[in-house]
């Protein structure tokens, strides 16, 4: 059994050193509905190649990890029936041990990649540490992830849901670069900022990739890329805080807990906020699908 299948083109860029941009399938299946999903994922594979980078959508099906979908692959993991597990890191073994199908999170999809030999990856939002963790002890798989494999993920920040102080220290703590893009604050995905610095600054794809290709020769770890979402999407702060108050009440409502509670978050977004939401995470995991682009061009 090999460890993951390459497609062709994937294959041939990681043989001959070409820049990859590995994507991940959670925002597909989970995050974005049906019909909408499809174009997005074909927009994010235009995106990076673009920029002059070969795009690896990645996911699990019937048992076998995919880096590299086909066009009846992406429309799988996209169609409404589709019926996919949604598979962190620990999710891998079980789901191709016993043949599942599945779309790949962050920690996920980092670690498939790295695999296969891909070192840049775009995602739209980081997991993060959960408030009221103290109690709960809710840390996404991300961050430990991030700190044990090196991969450059690049993404606006993390949900405003999220503990922002705890996350950036749990980076800290696992030796996890954390670089703005552009800016001296950490984004929450919908938002520019929260009011939390980011310790350093880079402001073209060419100082990103001599900070990822420099820590790489001192550590094992992984960088995080904070990229703002384009300043014309971003959503209306008011807005924003209402949707959040109201979401955060109806997961306490219904009793959610762990990797549930942000596709419930996410659905009242889209939902509570006729599509705004779903406008803004199509703006910003799209720019950061370019900017992943433009750093593994630098990197290759």
């Amino acid at each position: 059994m090999t460890p993951i299948s390459l497609s062709g083109e994937v294959s041939e860029a990681v043989n001959s050193g070409r820049p990859l941009v590995a994507l991940e399938s959670t925002i597909l299946s989970h995050g974005l509905p049906p019909g909408r999903n499809l174009d997005v994922a074909h927009r994010l594979e235009e995106t990076v190649r673009a920029a002059g980078a070969v795009p690896a959508t990645i996911a699990v099906l019937d048992g076998t990890p995919v880096a590299g979908l086909s066009a009846a692959e992406l429309e799988r993991v996209c169609a409404p029936d589709a019926g996919l597990d949604k598979l962190s890191l620990r999710d891998l073994g079980p789901a191709i041990g016993l043949g599942r199908s599945g779309a790949t999170t962050v920690a996920s999809t980092s670690a498939l990649a790295h695999q296969a030999g891909i070192g840049v990856f775009a995602t739209g939002g980081l997991g993060g540490v959960h408030l009221g963790a103290a109690e709960s002890w809710d840390v996404s798989a991300d961050l430990g992830v991030l700190g044990r494999i090196p991969t450059l993920v690049v993404c606006s920040g993390v949900k405003s849901v999220l503990d922002i102080a705890a996350t950036l220290e749990v980076l800290e703590t696992s030796s996890v670069p954390v670089l703005g893009y552009r800016t001296d604050e950490f984004p929450a995905f919908y938002l520019r900022s929260r009011g939390f610095a980011v310790p350093w600054r880079v402001d073209d794809p060419k100082q990103a990739a001599a900070v990822v290709a420099a820590h790489r020769q001192y550590a094992d770890s992984g960088v995080l890329l904070a990229n703002p979402i384009p300043a014309e999407s971003e959503m209306d702060g008011e807005l924003h805080e209402r949707l959040l108050r109201d979401g955060l009440e109806l997961v306490r409502a219904k009793g959610v807990h762990g990797k549930d509670v942000t596709p419930v978050l996410l659905e009242h977004f889209h939902t509570a906020s006729n599509g705004v939401s779903l406008d803004a995470n199509e703006a910003l995991v799209l720019s950061n699908a370019k900017l992943a682009a433009e750093i593994a061009v630098e990197l290759a």
